[in-house]
């Protein structure tokens, strides 16, 4: 499959297009530095990746729509303290230009999250992310009591890099997310890279919590290298209606189709493939199809 066959193929499915929750934009500068840290092969990464997509923003928007990616997130994912608020900053100011976006802010376990998540969520932010790996922090951070508090309050999905892929970290893993559900049960948490490669004990808490949910970015593609765990696959259907199409775009070394045709061989059926692509996405962020 190639990125050229996207539109045609969700035509095919009968759905508007593609329902990205997984895409970053972020400001120049912090981009050039990620992509600087891929072309490096970082300590998190380990081995080549080519980011394919880069290009400006606005070139990289058009590629998307070129795709049938109706709506996407422009993720940014604060790494220390007292940069999340100029990234949200930017990232406020990128859904005013682009309104196929989805407006998308970070936060970070720091005394000022109290107040800016709040303020945030009362502005209309959409979807919010953080970065357990990078930032290296661990979810159940006390300082994270009140952004969860708030935002369970408020519904608002938090895009969450847990697992400890594609290394692990000291605050990795799903112990310390599971430890703030225990506390915030209503929390709306898409679990980013399906988990990996913690899936199936990501998969025990969407079992146990009814708004956590997965998205599918990276997962099952042949840059993975690995086959799919079987178990993990005969749960799937079971939890179709919370798993979300997700990419990594544009900082992928693949094809964006790639992604689509790795979860069309999965060969679940295309009403799993409608939800993932397209409905479930659009049915948590209350976008009309």
């Amino acid at each position: 499959m190639k990125d050229g066959d996207l539109p045609g193929f969700t035509a095919g499915l009968g759905i508007p297009g593609l329902f990205d929750v997984h895409v970053h934009f972020m400001h120049p500068n912090v981009l050039r530095k990620v992509w600087a840290y891929f072309d490096a092969q970082g300590p998190l990464i380990g081995r080549e990746w080519p980011v394919r997509y880069r290009g400006t923003d606005e070139e990289r928007v058009e590629q998307l729509r070129a795709m049938g990616v109706k709506r996407f997130s422009s993720l940014s994912y604060a790494h220390k303290p007292g940069v999340a608020t100029f990234m949200n900053e930017w990232t406020r100011e990128f859904a005013e230009r682009m309104p196929d976006t989805l407006w998308s802010a970070t936060f970070y376990p720091e005394p000022e999250a109290a107040t800016y998540v709040p303020a945030l969520i009362e502005s209309g932010v959409q979807v919010l992310k953080a970065h357990q790996q990078v930032g290296r922090f661990a979810a159940d951070d006390p300082l994270l009591d009140p952004v969860w508090g708030a935002v369970a309050d408020a519904g608002v999905p938090v895009v969450l890099h847990a697992g400890s892929g594609p290394v692990p970290g000291e605050h990795t893993g799903p112990a310390s997310v599971a430890a703030v559900l225990e506390r915030f049960p209503d929390l709306h948490l898409v679990i980013a890279h399906m988990g990996m490669p913690e899936t199936a004990e990501f998969l025990d808490l969407a079992d146990g919590f009814p708004n956590v949910r997965l998205d599918t970015t990276m997962a099952f593609t042949d840059f993975m290298d690995h086959p799919v765990d079987a178990d993990v696959l005969a749960r799937l259907p079971d939890l179709q209606d919370r798993i979300l199409f997700g990419t990594d775009f544009p900082n992928i070394p693949y094809e964006y189709a790639h992604q689509v045709e790795a979860l069309a061989r999965l060969d679940l059926g295309d009403d799993w493939l409608r939800d993932v692509l397209w409905n479930n996405g659009a049915a948590l962020f209350r976008v009309a199809g």
